[in-house]
């Protein structure tokens, strides 16, 4: 039962979150930080072992509600209950208590989603997950427009995926399958099947060229919010590939490895070179994303376990920086009103701690030995190479040394740089700000020295 807490938990606390009074922001965020905390008590203290399980369907196929941790996702949804926290205790955004409901209510979908043992259960929860995105760039967003283009998007990949999941379950007579020794579909729907599994994947990550919603999205959203969103739910597509295309159609996914590995590799160069351009600073981190998203669809191309086990590192890894630099951002944005790094420069003489921290995350995306990003990428080249892809590690090279430039260029251009003078350089971190954004960088740490418990999987 204390899986089915797991979820229920932050999904009933969100929607209970309403009916506090809407002034009070100290009791929402610390409601919120409480309850994201004892989540993660909660998927520490279920890990792999805890299920639930309660038939739901039949006909046309058997289907439960069954809900469970795989070795794999049990480390996204650590990650996830991490940057959850962390973001709701760096929260100010207005109308804060609603904010931190629709926080709690993205956790619980995206609990439902990485802990469902059901693949027709996991296609409902990848509906839903949409939902307090969507609402978040309806009421806090700056363009309206941005939310119908994420949920378009997104909704497509859910839709394609949902008529996957029926056409499977129909053929293979159950999709109580996900993390279970079953054989691997074959027949003359298998390709279709993972078509439209694929799709709603790559959508999701996002690849190249399916990637148009993520970059005004990621700049659209608070940066509590897209912490979330960039460090958890981009991860919901290379999921589906590990732990549900590997595993059920693995024919497929090799017979199409190639397409995989190319439009990654596009992801990889084109995501850097743009992040290079941007003056934007949260735009550079969202193309950045989809750079290092690229690189592990190349590894789950390659098939190698080794590049396998490379990429959950990298997925981690990805989720601790990525949530770690959008809430330093936010706090940038926050004291000085803008992102634009051409109106930025200087703050780090001030500011110390905010230097800091923008250091150490910014250093652990562009592989830094000894931080998590660089175990990741090393294990997804060796794998690679070890695969007979050479062409592709070449590609990964030429963009890590592009990371070291735009990201190199923002800590500079915000920190080092000269100060603008109509541009006032308020307060550094306060404590609460700091520790907010602590429990990631330290992580970012351990998983750099110590990656040994996520190769296991």
């Amino acid at each position: 039962m204390i899986v089915l807490a797991t979820i229920l938990l932050p999904l009933v606390a969100g929607a209970l979150l309403f009916a506090l009074p809407r002034q009070d922001r100290v009791l929402s965020r610390a409601i919120g930080v409480v309850v994201a905390t004892i989540t993660l008590v909660t998927v520490i203290a279920a890990g792999t072992t805890s299920e639930w399980s309660f038939r739901w369907l039949s006909r046309p196929f058997d289907a439960a509600f069954h809900f469970g941790a795989t070795p794999t996702s049990f480390w996204i949804a650590l990650l996830l209950t991490v940057a959850t926290a962390c973001a709701i205790a760096a929260s100010r955004e207005a109308r804060l208590r609603d904010f931190v409901a629709q926080l709690l209510l993205l956790e619980g979908a995206m609990l439902g989603l990485f802990l469902a043992r059901d693949l027709l259960l996991f296609a409902l929860f990848w509906d839903l997950m949409l939902l307090p995105v969507f609402f978040v760039l309806i009421g806090w967003g700056e363009h309206p427009a941005t939310a119908w283009r994420y949920f378009i998007y997104n909704f497509a990949g859910g839709l394609t995926l949902l008529l996957a999941t029926a056409a499977f379950g129909v053929i293979y007579g159950s999709t109580d399958v996900i993390g279970r020794a079953a054989g691997p579909l074959v027949g003359a729907w298998a390709p279709w099947i993972y078509a439209g599994f694929a799709f709603a994947f790559l959508v999701k990550t996002p690849v190249w060229p399916l990637h148009t919603w993520m970059p005004p999205t990621y700049s659209g959203l608070p940066a509590p919010m897209v912490a979330v969103v960039s460090a958890v739910q981009s991860k919901a597509g290379l999921y589906g590939f590990l732990v549900i295309a590997l595993t059920l159609l693995p024919h497929e996914v090799h017979a199409y490895a190639l397409a995989l590995m190319v439009l990654g590799a596009v992801s990889l160069i084109y995501g850097a070179v743009i992040a290079l351009t941007q003056n934007d600073a949260k735009r550079i981190v969202a193309y950045s994303s989809l750079s290092h998203l690229g690189l592990i669809a190349i590894a789950v191309g390659s098939g190698n376990p080794i590049a396998l086990r490379g990429a959950l590192v990298y997925i981690v890894a990805h989720g601790l920086f990525s949530a770690a630099l959008f809430l330093v951002l936010g706090y940038v944005e926050e004291r000085e009103a803008t992102r634009l790094l051409a109106r930025l420069g200087g703050l780090g003489w001030k500011n110390p701690k905010l230097a800091g921290a923008l250091c150490i995350a910014a250093l652990a995306a562009l592989g830094l030995p000894g931080l998590a990003g660089f175990a990741g990428e090393l294990l997804i080249l060796i794998g690679v190479y070890q695969a007979g892809y050479v062409w592709p590690v070449i590609v990964a090279l030429i963009a890590i040394v592009v990371a070291s430039a735009y990201f190199l260029r923002l800590y500079q251009d915000a920190m080092n740089g000269p100060e603008v003078p109509d541009v006032p350089v308020r307060g550094d971190l306060t404590w609460p700000e700091a520790l907010a954004v602590a429990p990631l960088l330290a992580a970012l740490v351990v998983v750099g020295v110590y990656p040994a418990p996520l190769l296991h999987p």
